[in-house]
């Protein structure tokens, strides 16, 4: 039986433990109870200061206040950013090392990478890259053109054809027996990116 991942589980730190389902409960009614016992308390204290000075309010505008104030309290420190590591030197808030690490998971260099291997693969082999690279080529085309100007090259290929200029949709209807240069396929992604 799988379990379904929520946005929960996604944006759980790695170092907080699970929660069991049978907790989960009665953490809750600790937290209210603990809530209306430090409310009872403030709003005893907030009443008591109030008459010393000579002011009365509503019991439940001071209880209502005291409240509001105590899980506005708790939601700030809920949000509140983790605190720095302790080991090692502090860096100033706000500034990065500097050094780039390589081994990170980079979504950034995860799409360089969907584009730089089969663009490696397919330089000498003119197949590979009319099964490879050309239909994703074609996507980005009709992407860009339905994003822009509510078309795809099949839906209006005349209008197409003019947005996307002679020498690009020539490229994409009818490549050629040999992969482009690196200079010629960076002509191309120009042409696509002016779409």
């Amino acid at each position: 039986m799988s379990e379904s991942t929520g946005l929960d589980d996604l944006f759980r730190f790695e170092d907080e433990p699970a929660a069991r389902p049978g907790r989960a409960r009665g953490g809750r009614a600790r937290w209210v109870f603990r809530l209306l016992l430090t409310a009872a308390g403030v709003t005893a204290v907030v009443l008591v200061g109030l008459r010393a000075v000579g002011l009365q309010l509503s019991l439940g505008i001071v209880v209502a206040g005291v409240l509001a104030v105590l899980v506005v309290r708790r939601v700030t420190a809920a949000l509140a950013p983790p605190p720095p590591p302790r080991s090692g030197g502090r860096a100033p808030v706000g500034e990065e090392p500097g050094a780039y690490n390589w081994a990170a998971r980079d979504a950034l260099r995860a799409a360089i990478n969907g584009w730089e291997r089969p663009l490696d693969w397919s330089s000498e082999n003119p197949e590979r890259f009319a099964e490879r690279i050309l239909p994703r080529l074609g996507e980005l085309a009709d992407e860009r053109l339905r994003q822009r100007h509510g078309l795809t090259r099949e839906s209006d290929p005349t209008r197409a054809r003019a947005l996307l200029g002679d020498q690009l949709w020539s490229f994409l209807d009818a490549p050629s027996r040999r992969p482009p240069s690196p200079r010629d396929l960076a002509v191309i992604v120009a042409e696509l990116e002016k779409i």
